[in-house]
């Protein structure tokens, strides 16, 4: 076995074990895999390099950037004005609770970036709330914990941004980073009504209730108290499509490196202009003069618990990776998938059940790590479009890493909020893994449009 692919398999071992048996905080496991990585290939002239290649790339800024915009949403109670003008809406249609759940968790974890952490922040009122309204226990906890896992699809997560810069490393490819968010944005509604279509049969299955009408909010007042909220998606996703859909004219006008630097621009300055504008919006929630700026910075000095752990994770795994392609693993892994001769529908089989199984002992920003750019390269060696692999790479591992047993974290904190029964959670939270993996098969068969790439 080539000593690349050996490497590969103690890093996924050192990983399994720091992580699930040690019980090391994810952050602190990246970084000791980088160390093992760069020791044992013997890269340490390198070392510098790849742990400072992160720090020179403005998507690891763009990533922490969003990560302290979730925390200010949550502190200026945005997100919670956005869920009672939903539940007054959707809370008529029988499983109408759940259907709120699906879309504010959604929402909310895309920003936030961590299915798990989103389950703990929304699930403590999204569960009891379709608890009250007919919701067996093991379905209301598997609900928000797949909606909650969407986080990890839809842009702003930060591995979607890892995603694309392994690919940019990996193929060169000049795709702007705005129009990649905006495909994963579609990947994203793809995977949302996939989830849809699932709680609507469980609902059915399950004989579940509209919400009852003393617990439901009135449209007009919900709407009058927190329209203002409802514009905060298109203050973020706005200037990531005119970004996008202006390449042309902006590189005619700046040319193609003054649009790069105006795309990175946009990017850091979108997550600035949604934070001022909750805070505006919520500014009922501070005080005024001088203690409500005490306030708010406590809000952002609370943030920090939050934001550097992801954010390290972030790092580490995206120095892990160039430290992977430093090595040449990718051409490894590559050429034993070529020597195997493995027909291109095969492959489009195997790799969402591989990175299931993963997923089942490796948090989704190791997986992309170790074998992103491989994958990328097998995918198109084989005759795929890598861009669409690596697009898809965030759903089928971090998206799927909170959901399987026995990581699943995000199934973990979801059974405890809903104090239902574990192995009965675990079977309904199989049926949204394979119904997860399936509509994965079918996106990377290109079965499915995405339609802005």
């Amino acid at each position: 076995m080539p000593v690349e692919l050996l490497i590969l398999l103690g890093v996924f071992v050192l990983i399994a074990v720091l992580f699930l048996f040690a019980r090391r905080p994810i952050y602190e496991v990246m970084a000791v895999a980088f160390v093992f990585v760069v020791l044992a290939s013997g890269q340490w002239a390198e070392f510098g390099n790849y742990l400072l290649y992160p720090a020179s790339n403005n998507l690891f800024y763009i990533i922490f950037a969003f990560l302290v915009v979730a925390v200010i949403f949550e502190a200026t109670d945005a997100v919670n004005r956005i869920i009672r003008i939903m539940l007054s809406v959707i809370g008529k249609l029988p499983g109408g609770a759940g259907y709120v759940a699906l879309m504010a968790s959604a929402f909310m974890s895309s920003l936030s970036g961590t299915g798990p952490g989103n389950v703990a922040a929304t699930g403590v009122f999204t569960i009891p709330m379709m608890k009250r309204t007919g919701f067996p226990r093991h379905l209301a906890a598997t609900t928000e914990m797949s909606a909650s896992m969407l986080g990890n699809i839809i842009p702003p997560s930060g591995i979607v941004i890892l995603s694309f810069g392994i690919y940019h490393d990996v193929t060169g490819d000049d795709i702007s980073l705005t129009t990649w968010m905006l495909a994963a944005y579609v990947i994203g509604l793809w995977f949302f009504l996939q989830r849809l279509i699932t709680l609507f049969v469980l609902a059915k299955i399950n004989k579940v209730q509209p919400v009852p009408e003393d617990q439901m909010p009135k449209f007009l007042p919900a709407l009058k108290e927190g329209w203002s909220a409802l514009l905060l998606p298109l203050v973020i996703f706005i200037p990531l499509f005119i970004d996008s859909q202006a390449t042309e004219f902006l590189t005619n006008r700046l040319g193609e490196d003054g649009a790069e630097a105006f795309s990175s621009a946009v990017l850091m300055f979108t997550p600035a202009v949604a934070a001022a504008y909750a805070i505006w919006i919520g500014r009922s929630n501070f005080s005024r003069g001088t203690q409500g700026a005490k306030e708010l910075y406590d809000v952002f000095a609370r943030s920090l618990k939050v934001v550097v752990p992801i954010s390290a994770t972030i790092y580490f795994a995206y120095a892990t990776s160039e430290a992977f392609t430093g090595m040449g693993v990718d051409d490894a892994v590559r050429d034993i998938f070529v020597a195997m001769n493995v027909p291109l529908w095969l492959l489009i089989i195997i790799i969402p059940l591989l990175f299931a199984v993963l997923g089942m002992i490796l948090p989704g920003s190791a997986q992309i790590a170790i074998l992103g750019a491989a994958m990328i390269g097998v995918f198109a060696e084989l005759g795929g479009d890598p861009l669409l692999l690596a697009m898809l790479l965030p759903a089928m591992t971090g998206a799927l890493e909170g959901m399987t047993p026995p990581l699943a974290l995000g199934l973990y904190v979801a059974t405890g909020i809903a104090e239902s029964d574990f192995n009965k959670t675990a079977r309904y939270a199989f049926i949204w893994v394979i119904t997860h993996i399936i509509l994965s098969m079918l996106l990377l068969a290109g079965l499915l449009p995405i339609f802005v790439v």
